[in-house]
């Protein structure tokens, strides 16, 4: 059953949590605008395809943005609370802050859960169809924009400068086509006005020429000889295919593979086949790529009875095994040993290459795998942070609190940064290196939890200031001391 408190603490507590949820999600957004911003503008991306991929984004950054938010709107509703004396009133009456704390800390930990769900389900399918999307934006060519006195060669096979444009667009004056298909020469367009427009289907760019002329040169490249084409023409129409403009529907099958697009069950199995994989390479290629450049046959020295086996240890009198070969086959015998030393060297070195490329794949699982349960469990660690800071500071709205949450999420992030690149560069293990951010700073949320049931004075400026003039007056008053022989 919920009580008056808590209702009175939840109602406190989701309304400043919506608004820096959306707030930090916004800010998330347009970071990835400012990021891909070359690869959006100038391809003629409509509204619907901007808000497809904006909804995407969304959806791949709310594991990121829930932390947040809980941390920050946790420090608001307690300093709130401190700051109104709410929470004297409250801790006056013998309720405890654990107790006060309780409601905020089952709603972190059911936000916690929907951060893994969303991770583990919803993200790995908005990070396909944003990572198709994107691909299909990026090879896009640019929008159609034609300007006065400068060839415009994004349509293959012809390069088309339009001296003048009319201030309605479809007007123009001065046109030189160039037409390039792969013949002797370039065919030429030559017309002293006319108008262009796109078909209704969006699939063609229709020119309306008046008044010029058609250079065309043809022949072959075995002779010299060529017969030359003028045709002068009132009206002629000029059609060019726009489909190479048009955005291409990637599908999302080629890049399902990726670590990034996989959830917890189909990460493992992943690492599961990999690992078989490494095994196999181990015990099973590796050997088998050496013993097929070695022949184990018997080979007899004339004269003697012995028997050598390449597969045996040689027993002879010899010093070496040099000596046991003829002067007349020892350069033979040489050349040809460095010749298989250099076969197994180069297979060897691809079967390292795959073997490496297999370990950091198997490295990017591992950290995917983590990232979905550090993240989550991020936002506990965060609200552990956040009330007590809140209870101490007492101080609400968005001044002192947002500084405090945003040194705390700086703090968070570049420990985030810093664990994942070091387990990139196999410094640390992958779990070490995920949860660096959220194990460093769980001690810190239990000493604030345990200073904020005390009632310390870790913030409060007074209590600095009185404790600095207590150690100053010390000092003071010990100058003043004149040692009794």
């Amino acid at each position: 059953m919920i009580k008056k408190l808590d209702r009175l603490i939840l109602r406190s507590f989701i309304g400043p949590f919506i608004a820096t949820f959306f707030i930090t999600l916004f800010v998330l957004v347009m970071q990835f605008f400012w990021k891909y911003i070359d690869d959006l503008v100038g391809k003629g991306l409509g509204l619907g395809y901007i808000a497809e991929l904006t909804i995407y984004v969304s959806t791949t950054v709310i594991p990121y943005a829930l932390p947040i938010s809980i941390l920050i709107s946790s420090i608001m509703t307690f300093g709130n609370f401190g700051e109104s004396f709410e929470l004297v009133a409250i801790k006056s009456s013998g309720i405890s802050l654990m107790r006060f704390m309780r409601p905020v800390l089952i709603i972190s930990f059911v936000l916690s859960m929907i951060a893994f769900l969303i991770a583990n389900y919803v993200m790995p399918v908005a990070n396909l169809k944003f990572a198709t999307m994107l691909y299909d934006i990026r090879v896009a060519k640019p929008a159609l924009d034609i300007k006065e006195g400068i060839f415009y060669d994004k349509i293959p096979g012809y390069a088309i400068k339009i001296g003048e444009k009319d201030k309605d667009g479809n007007g123009i004056k001065n046109i030189i086509i160039f037409e390039n298909q792969f013949v002797l020469q370039d065919n030429i367009i030559i017309a002293e006005k006319g108008s262009m427009h796109i078909s209704d289907d969006k699939k063609f760019l229709e020119f309306d020429l008046e008044n010029g002329w058609r250079y065309q040169e043809k022949g072959s490249y075995n002779t010299t000889a060529t017969d030359f084409y003028r045709l002068g023409f009132k009206k002629y129409k000029k059609v060019f295919d726009l489909s190479s403009f048009n955005m291409m529907k990637t599908p999302d099958s080629l890049l399902k593979g990726s670590y990034n697009m996989l959830n917890v069950e189909q990460l493992n199995h992943s690492t599961d086949s990999i690992r078989k994989i490494l095994t196999d390479i181990k015990y099973k290629r590796i050997p088998k790529e050496v013993n097929t450049y070695f022949v184990s046959a018997p080979i007899f020295m004339k004269g003697t009875d012995t028997i050598v086996r390449a597969t045996t240890t040689v027993t002879s009198k010899a010093k070496s095994y040099a000596a046991l070969l003829p002067d007349s086959v020892k350069t033979m015998s040489y050349s040809k040993a460095a010749d298989k030393i250099n076969l197994i060297k180069n297979a060897l070195d691809l079967i390292a290459y795959e073997d490496k490329q297999r370990q950091n794949d198997m490295l990017m699982y591992h950290i995917a795998w983590h990232k979905k349960f550090a993240f989550s469990f991020a936002c506990i660690v965060l609200f552990l942070i956040g009330a007590p800071l809140g209870a101490i500071i007492r101080k609400g709205g968005l001044g002192m609190p947002l500084v405090v949450a945003v040194v705390f999420f700086l703090l968070f992030h570049l420990l985030n940064v810093f664990g994942e690149k070091f387990v990139r560069q196999e410094l640390m293990s992958p779990f070490w290196g995920i949860w660096l951010s959220s194990l460093a700073l769980l001690p810190v949320g239990i000493f604030l939890v345990v200073k904020a049931m005390n009632d310390s004075q870790l913030f409060n400026n007074e209590f600095y200031f009185r404790f600095f003039k207590s150690i100053k007056s010390y000092f003071t008053k010990k100058q003043y001391i004149i040692p009794i022989n």
